[in-house]
C-alpha cells in the first residue's frame, strides 16, 4: 500500500463520506458511458443495510473509494474509482483488497462485479483472482452510440 494512504471504512456512510466519494466519482468516470452515479443514487443505496463505503485518503484528500453491498453470504462490488491524477499508485488494488477483506470478515463467501469490457480495471480484477462468469453483449452504450459488452466476474472468498 502506498505510504501515507489511509483506508477508512464507513458502515453507514454519512453525508460527508458520500460527498467525498462523489468528488472522486465526478473526476473518475468518463461521462461518455454514463457509469457515474448521482448523489441521490449514492445516498439512496448507502442508506440501506448491508452496504459499506471505503474511502482512500491521504493528507485529508480523498483519492478513491469502493462501494460494496452484501446480502447473506454474497457481496457485490458496485463501484471502485480512483482519481485520475492518482491512478497507477496501487490505490485501486488497496481498495479492492480492503473490500475483499471486509467481506471475508463478514463471512461472505463470494464477491461479484460487473465492468465494461474495455475498462482497464479488468486487469486488476483478474490479477486479484476474479473469474469471468458471464458476458452481456452490447450492454453499455457510449455517447457516440457504440455498444460495449459488460463482463461479470466472481471471486470465491
Amino acid at each position: 500500500m502506498m505510504y501515507g494512504l489511509t483506508l477508512i471504512l464507513h458502515e453507514r456512510p454519512g453525508r460527508r463520506a458520500q460527498a467525498a466519494a462523489m468528488s472522486v466519482m465526478e473526476r473518475a468516470f468518463d461521462p461518455a458511458f454514463g457509469e457515474a452515479w448521482t448523489a441521490p443514487q449514492l445516498a439512496g443505496l448507502t442508506s440501506l443495510g448491508g452496504c459499506w463505503l471505503t474511502l482512500a485518503q491521504m493528507d485529508g484528500a480523498t483519492l478513491g473509494f469502493a462501494l460494496v453491498r452484501s446480502i447473506f453470504d454474497e457481496s457485490e462490488l458496485l463501484l471502485l474509482a480512483v482519481d485520475p491524477a492518482w491512478r497507477r499508485h496501487a490505490i485501486g488494488s488497496a481498495l479492492l483488497d480492503h473490500s475483499v477483506a471486509a467481506a471475508r470478515s463478514r463471512n461472505i463467501k463470494s464477491m461479484f462485479l460487473e465492468v465494461r469490457a474495455d475498462n482497464p480495471a479488468v486487469a486488476l480484477y483478474r490479477k486479484t483472482g476474479f473469474q469471468h462468469v458471464n458476458t452481456r453483449p452490447d450492454y453499455y452504450r457510449g455517447d457516440d452510440g457504440k455498444l460495449y459488452d459488460a463482463l461479470s466476474f466472481r471471486l470465491e472468498i
